[in-house]
């Protein structure tokens, strides 16, 4: 068997069993059904319902303080439901006996904002971790597979490098190397373009693009990043803090044109409502 194989193999056997949900000709892979995210007696936010397309770009965007991060928690079983439920294709995740949810979880690959590498380990031996814990790959495959992954990610070379010697940027793109070392079904971005500069957070969002079309993942990105909401975005949700709640769903582009919350269009406007340049250079970075 090759190694490409094997890899697909291993995938396929943490899948058996699951179907995917169609609505309206296109495929369901995740599924939030009438969501309350809470701490204790706080309720950050309620009633959140909305589905995310298989191979689609989703952001969930807000405010600072909105939810968004606890919302990505809920997503990957970091936190758990005051209420509601979440399912991918037609397994339920919150509900999932432990076994299978650890199955489930095989599945995600996620970055997270500080990029989550090992200081101690170099980058190839911090993809490999993951392919060292859940698969039968020898530790030449392994190392194979991480020149693979550091290859799409445009860090072929720096195999052996520790993550303080390369910059942010190169560590956010190791940490999504990383993310896709066991070629999950979804990837989850938690501010994947905090802290870079605007040209390093535009070939961020390039690379994005690129990855998608290349391996059909589904993507769920956290960020407040309007030029990379526009630039990168099939579909997104707006966490309103005033309401507690939903405040929209939709194309950021369709939103920005139509919407009638007054807390999404001081969002998506950055509070200029009819300024100069904000219909027409929404999608410019910097």
């Amino acid at each position: 068997m090759s190694l490409v194989s094997d890899l697909g193999h291993s995938r396929g056997q943490a899948a058996t069993g699951t179907t995917f949900a169609v609505a309206g000709g296109r495929e369901v892979h995740i599924r939030v059904r009438n969501l309350t995210m809470a701490y204790g007696d706080f309720v950050l936010m309620r009633d959140l319902d909305f589905t995310v397309q298989r191979g689609e770009i989703f952001v969930i965007m807000g405010g600072s303080g909105c939810g968004k991060s606890t919302l990505l928690r809920h997503l990957i079983g970091l936190n758990e439901p005051a209420a509601g439920e979440i399912w991918y294709g037609d397994e339920n995740f919150t509900k999932a006996a432990p076994a299978t949810r650890e199955l489930m979880l095989r599945r995600f690959g996620v970055l997270y904002q500080s990029g989550g590498l090992w200081s101690s380990m170099t980058l190839a031996e911090n993809i490999g971790l993951p392919l060292g814990e859940f698969t039968d790959l020898t530790p030449a495959q392994i190392r194979e597979v991480a020149t693979l992954k550091l290859s799409l990610v445009g860090l072929k070379g720096f195999e052996d490098y520790y993550p303080s010697q390369i910059s942010g940027g190169m560590q956010k793109r190791a940490g999504l190397a990383r993310a896709m070392a066991l070629d999950p079904e979804v990837l989850f971005f938690d501010e994947p373009s905090a802290g870079l500069d605007p040209v390093s957070s535009c070939l961020l969002d390039e690379l994005i693009l690129e990855l998608r079309a290349s391996l059909g993942s589904t993507i769920v990105i956290v960020t407040h990043e309007l030029a990379s909401i526009f630039a990168i975005a099939d579909n997104c949700i707006y966490l309103d803090t005033e309401t507690r709640t939903m405040g929209a769903l939709g194309n950021p582009h369709e939103l920005l044109k139509s919407c009638t919350n007054p807390g999404v269009r001081r969002f998506l406007t950055r509070g200029r409502e009819g300024a100069e340049g904000v219909r027409e250079g929404e999608t410019a970075h910097g």
